[in-house]
């Protein structure tokens, strides 16, 4: 796992260019910035993405204990204060199939949240 570092998240080239090969190949993703580096989103919800070059993926409640029980952990972009349905997948470079599997189960899982409303600029 490589070392957390808030003031700068960015993610490596090749933890970029791995990440892109594993998001699903469905009309309905977007990539976009997120964190310094990238993320896939569907449905404008979130699904995966890195956060310095740690790969997480989105779960509902049941495959998300499953995947924590499996040796992954909960994100926490800020520590102590873990993103309530996302975890990171240690070691996801090295284990292509468990990182398929688990970005399609996210991609279902943001295909069945309901689209987020656009938010509008807050005023000062």
């Amino acid at each position: 796992m490589a070392p957390r570092d808030a003031r700068s998240p960015k993610s490596n080239p090749a933890a970029r260019k791995a990440f892109k090969a594993f998001v699903p190949d469905d009309p309905r993703v977007a990539l976009r910035p997120m964190f310094g580096t990238i993320a896939a989103f569907a449905n404008t919800q979130m699904f995966m993405g890195l956060f310095n070059d740690e790969l997480f993926v989105r779960l509902p409640g049941d495959e998300r204990q499953a995947a924590l029980a499996s040796g992954c952990h909960l994100l926490e972009p800020m520590p102590g204060r873990p993103m309530r349905e996302y975890v990171s997948v240690p070691d996801w470079q090295s284990a292509p199939d468990r990182v398929r599997e688990w970005a399609g189960r996210s991609l279902v899982y943001a295909l069945s949240l309901p689209a987020r409303e656009k938010r509008t600029a807050r005023k000062r």
